[in-house]
């Protein structure tokens, strides 16, 4: 049994547990506020981050909001 897979992050390979959702990985790399997830060239809204499992191969873009002046 596989414990681990493989997702690629932002063009960087990443290693996470199995069973890793979209909002345990968001946790783990430390990002709060405002966000957009993309997995696989299709947005994940916020409300579906606890439901979606990550799968070994995804490829995820992330990209953070910041607000200036």
């Amino acid at each position: 049994m596989i414990l681990t897979m493989q997702i690629t992050i932002n063009g960087n390979k990443r290693e996470i547990s199995n069973g890793t959702t979209a909002r345990q990985l968001l946790r783990m790399l430390n990002l709060k506020g405002p966000l957009a997830l993309e997995i696989n060239r299709i947005i994940c809204p916020k409300n579906r981050h606890e439901q979606t499992l990550l799968k070994n191969g995804d490829v995820l873009e992330i990209v953070t909001i910041v607000g200036g002046g």
